[in-house]
């Protein structure tokens, strides 16, 4: 062989097992003795995990899996990492549940299950309670279990005489889906589960149950640089991910660094599909354990600790969450307190969470962050969320950007004690309220806003701000509201509703910003249908009588945007919207840039296209609404 063919073999076998790593194969038809080739396959992942070295890449082949992968190492750098992925074209499922079989007849279509409690090993989460800060259980217990009929999950009851004469639920997205419930008790030796299956019979159908409370997740911190690719990960038995408490999701990264989870479907989880969060040793659910402390003050507590532990660029965050399909989960599609920093969320469909609305809390939503330093969450479509996104303490440096929400019924975005600088662009914002802003010094540019904004100070918790691209605190205040910027965007209008608490100012336009203590910078909006400028700006298009109808229609795979909108559209004083135009934050003193600290300039739409210069289009269209007219848009 010649030293060309010798090296063009070298780098394509450095391309298939990573940097002159091995490449272990596992099967349903292999056996944790054997060496791991494609000839002899190991039977499960993690055998695959316990031999896996830096460099490595772990082929999964076709499939059902009933484990939870626990790391025990993780790569060395971003070209050494540790790949776990599905073999190409091969349907590969994680599995957090076990089929069960053995149930009877109880009473009508009601049948009954009893195991004993060893079946669930060391975890049983029958047994277990969600509980923790911030957590509501609405009067009743909800356990981490769950119970799966042909793939659907089933609605706990805490009363047997729920399942035996079943209602809808009042609160529930689907009411024929809550009729469809199940109750368990349980002693020290054995676990029974009632379930009401209307008329199917368990036995000659697939039912599982959640036996695990992960599907993918390290049992220690710092397992760095791990790839998760193609999988179909599902059925977990997740406990609340209070910002205070470890997050452990059906999938997530513990307190590590440099996390790749793209290309997978991930779904059922009975709290948090995916988690970016922290550790345990900085505080687990402290509030709950200490109420005589305010939960701002503990919070404010456990960043002191993370940082006295490296929580940092260098340690921590820093990871990619793309192109996945996330889906039927209660508490949140992508959790994260403090550990998402300095990551990208990008190409995500997150949809059906908290679509039961048995319990709630406050750290609920498509992608709910803390502390999300210099994370970029673009291109994502979330719907049928309850909230889209929440942004919680500390989005400094955050850029939100060409997002699809709608169908939340809570509201798209909502920014909450942060004091900026982060920045808002090109977002479809299609629900009936838009923004709810507790913020200060947020950046909007070139948005479509098709519902309310309220505008809310926060002057009862002092809440940190930091340096620039950095963890380090550079201070704590209070949130008086303002102190924005809003340009270049459209306002559509409609029956205006009053703010719902002390200080709040809620309505169609930026006129909520007129009272607040900062002033705020606006320029080149475009107001329809009644939607109202902010008091101080100078030249807004308003067109009252516009009749904008903006409605969103899923066809053959494809997400449509149809919309008219008037020809005053072409008269928006626009301009390009770039670091300089946006200036610096009131509280922080930090100015708009990208997150390696270059200049931001504003200059693509939401189809990642050449925004016009030196006048774009207003709205996130570009010039393909500038004149106005009605328009069907392929807008996912």
């Amino acid at each position: 062989m010649t030293n060309k063919k010798l090296w063009k073999s070298v780098f394509a076998a450095c391309l298939t097992c990573g940097l002159f790593g091995a490449e272990i194969h596992v099967s349903v038809q292999g056996r944790d003795s054997n060496d791991g080739s494609a000839a002899r396959p190991l039977r499960t992942i993690s055998a695959a995990a316990r031999l896996a070295q830096a460099g490595d890449v772990v082929t999964v082949h076709a499939g059902t899996y009933r484990e939870r992968v626990t790391p025990p190492r993780g790569g060395e750098s971003d070209s050494r990492r540790i790949t776990y992925q599905a073999a190409a074209g091969e349907r590969v499922e994680i599995k957090g549940s076990e089929v069960v079989r053995g149930w009877s007849v109880y009473r009508g279509t009601v049948w009954k299950l009893t195991l004993p409690n060893t079946f669930f090993g060391a975890y049983n989460p029958y047994r277990d309670l969600i509980e923790g800060d911030w957590f509501t259980d609405k009067g009743r217990p909800h356990h981490t279990g769950d119970v799966y009929l042909n793939g659907k999950a089933l609605f706990e009851t805490h009363q047997l005489e729920r399942v035996l004469n079943p209602h809808p639920y009042a609160e529930a997205r689907d009411q024929e889906a809550s009729r469809w419930t199940w109750f368990t008790e349980s002693d020290q030796t054995h676990t029974t589960i009632y379930a009401n299956f209307h008329g199917k019979n368990p036995n000659e159908e697939l039912v599982e149950i959640n036996v695990r409370e992960s599907c993918f997740y390290p049992d220690k911190t710092g397992r760095n640089f791990i790839t998760v690719r193609g999988f179909h990960l599902s059925h977990a038995a997740t406990q609340w991910a209070a910002p205070t408490a470890e997050q452990i999701g059906l999938i997530g990264t513990h307190w590590s660094k440099g996390w790749i989870i793209e290309n997978n479907v991930i779904s059922d989880s009975k709290c948090s599909c995916v988690t970016l969060g922290k550790e345990r040793g900085t505080g687990h659910n402290v509030w709950r354990g200490n109420p005589n402390k305010d939960g701002a003050t503990h919070y404010n507590e456990v960043i002191v600790r993370a940082l006295e532990i490296g929580w940092s660029r260098e340690n921590i965050g820093g990871h990619v969450v793309r192109n996945n399909t996330i889906f039927n989960c209660e508490q949140a599609g992508i959790a994260g307190s403090l550990g998402a920093v300095f990551s990208r969320i990008t190409g995500n469909h997150i949809y059906n969470v908290w679509a039961k609305r048995q319990f709630t809390g406050a750290e609920m939503g498509g992608i709910k962050l803390h502390g999300a330093i210099d994370v970029l969450i673009a291109n994502n479509r979330i719907h049928n969320a309850g909230r889209g996104l929440w942004m919680d303490w500390m989005a400094q440096g955050t850029r939100i950007r060409a997002n699809l929400l709608y169908d939340n019924t809570t509201e798209d975005l909502f920014v909450e004690v942060n004091h900026g600088p982060f920045v808002v662009d090109n977002n479809l914002f299609l629900s009936p309220v838009s923004l709810l802003d507790m913020s200060e010094g947020g950046a909007y540019a070139h948005n479509y806003f098709g519902g309310r904004i309220v505008s809310r100070p926060e002057l009862n918790r002092w809440t940190p701000y930091h340096r620039a691209h950095s963890t380090a605190l550079a201070g704590v205040t209070l949130t008086h509201g303002g102190d924005n910027r809003f340009y270049n965007n459209i306002f559509s209008g409609g029956q205006e509703a009053p703010g719902s608490a002390a200080g709040s100012m809620a309505g169609y336009g930026t006129w909520v910003y007129d009272t607040r203590k900062f002033p705020s910078h606006m320029g080149g909006n475009v107001y329809l249908d009644g939607a109202r400028p902010y008091a101080k700006e100078a030249g807004p298009v308003l067109a009252p009588e516009a009749g904008v109808k903006a409605g969103i229609a899923e066809e053959n795979g494809k997400v449509l945007l149809r919309i008219a909108l008037p020809a005053a559209m072409s008269h928006a004083q626009t301009l390009r919207v770039t670091t300089e135009v946006l200036g610096r934050t009131q509280v922080a003193e930090v100015g708009y840039e990208n997150s390696d600290g270059s200049a931001l300039a504003i200059d693509t739409d939401y189809f990642g296209k050449p925004h016009a210069a030196p006048r774009p289009g207003a709205g996130p269209f570009g010039d393909a609404v500038r004149g106005g007219g009605a328009h069907t848009l392929r807008v996912w």
